[in-house]
């Protein structure tokens, strides 16, 4: 069965920077299930961060300058957290690569794993279209890297059968 990467929040895991999940409705996990294997990640969790830790946001560019050192990341009380968020999408790289994973599922605003979406870097809880650290790398790589929206969109158009 075909290999599915989604961020662990969004499989129920309080690791969000507040400390809570952001949980998938449980229709789209029937047929997360149906059709992939899971493997859950938290890049930001894998680097060291703690939970709950301070919000933070892209500043000064996108996640393509954050990963060539144009551009950085900072949490809401203005510390430099880009090498975490760096080392967090590296990890979570490594894991698709020695688990042949070419799909994710990744959490839509996050300056890690947003695919579509991502704050401002003002603080202000307005989005942007854009992407996180995370999802820029794997995208970077070949992995084809998915919102709850998106996902479930081609489920729909694909045959309700497991992948092998």
């Amino acid at each position: 069965m075909e290999k599915l990467l989604i961020s662990a929040c969004l499989a129920g895991d309080k690791v969000r920077y507040n400390g809570q999940s952001l949980p998938i409705s449980g229709q789209l996990d029937a047929l997360l299930r149906a059709n992939f294997e899971l493997v859950k990640c938290c890049p930001e969790v894998a680097s060291g961060m703690p939970i709950p830790r301070a919000s933070a946001e892209i500043v000064g560019g996108s996640a393509q300058l954050v990963l060539q050192a144009h551009a950085r990341v900072e949490d809401n009380q203005g510390h430099n957290v880009t090498d975490d968020f760096v080392r967090g999408a590296n990890m979570a790289l490594q894991l698709c690569l020695s688990n042949n994973i070419r799909y994710a599922l990744l959490a839509q605003g996050s300056p890690s794993c947003g695919s579509e979406l991502v704050y401002d870097g003002t603080f202000s809880g307005v989005k942007k279209p854009g992407r996180g650290v995370t999802a820029e790398l794997l995208i970077k790589h070949g992995i084809t890297v998915f919102s709850p929206d998106s996902i479930q969109e081609y489920l729909n158009q694909q045959p309700h059968t497991s992948r092998d």
